[in-house]
């Protein structure tokens, strides 16, 4: 059963065959990530991931662009917000405000279903933040991906800068970091930062749901726990890893979706698990 859907100012959620669309929705700013977008993204990841219908995730952008990265009126207003008497107690108030935009995003990798990015048109700044923790990546021809926090003359500090160079290669990352020039989806599908280009926007939201509907037809757990190992695994030794999984699957590994799977495939038949 899929739990009511929260309410949302900036963010349009809708479920459809156990796949969560989640799609930024400020059209007429591209999407620009706003104080309320960034809690309510933080929001919306957190139900897709307590809700057992929900299986995988699409992340998509509304209108011409998928996102234009934060919106440059609170970027501007950062001064005001963390303002103290104290000049440290205003940098420790912008510390914890730089965590807390990064936990947002963090609720990304930690929701326990895939997370699809469906990106077109314009992905810069934070929303290649964004776009980088997510599990997968796939674009549209139109495309157009920037580090563009070095423009602004700042370090990108939500989370690009530690998971890019864990998707391409290091050199191309600091390249692209340091430069803040645009990348195209050609690019982006040659260095690896996106597993596939769609000729049209249009086709890029029916192939990417087309996916996480194949996900979303596999073992939950059987899912839920590859996403857990693979997480682990980046961040861990290959002999941590494998103690992990071991120890996760002297658990997980004689269930309900093994027996199922095991059934199904002797009936000849797809095989259907619980949630």
């Amino acid at each position: 059963m899929t739990t009511a859907l929260p309410a949302l100012a900036t963010i349009a959620l809708a479920v459809e065959d156990s796949v969560a669309e989640i799609r930024l929705n400020r059209p007429e700013r591209s999407n620009a990530l706003n104080e309320t977008m960034w809690q309510e993204l933080r929001s919306a990841l957190r139900w897709a991931d307590e809700t057992p219908a929900v299986r995988a995730v699409v992340l998509a952008g509304a209108g011409r662009n998928f996102c234009a990265g934060i919106d440059l009126a609170m970027l501007g207003g950062v001064a005001q917000a963390v303002a103290q008497a104290d000049p440290a107690r205003s940098r420790e108030q912008l510390r914890r405000l730089i965590l807390d935009l990064q936990d947002c995003l963090t609720t990304i990798e930690r929701c326990r279903k895939p997370v699809l990015a469906a990106i077109h048109g314009a992905c810069v700044g934070g929303a290649l933040d964004l776009v980088t923790c997510c599990d997968m990546r796939y674009a549209a021809a139109d495309a157009v991906f920037s580090v563009r926090e070095v423009d602004v003359g700042m370090v990108a500090d939500v989370g690009t800068l530690q998971r890019l160079p864990r998707l391409i290669a290091d050199g191309v990352a600091r390249e692209l970091a340091y430069t803040g020039r645009n990348v195209d989806a050609d690019e982006a599908l040659r260095i690896g930062l996106v597993n596939r280009v769609f000729a049209t926007p249009e086709e890029l939201a029916a192939g990417v749901m087309q996916i996480a509907q194949a996900i979303a037809a596999k073992s939950p757990l059987a899912i839920r726990g590859s996403k857990e190992m693979l997480n682990y695994g980046r961040d861990h030794s290959v002999a941590d890893g494998l103690n992990y999984v071991a120890t996760w699957n002297a658990a997980m590994l004689m269930s309900a979706d093994l027996n199922e799977a095991m059934t199904a495939a002797q009936q000849k038949r797809p095989p259907r698990f619980a949630d």
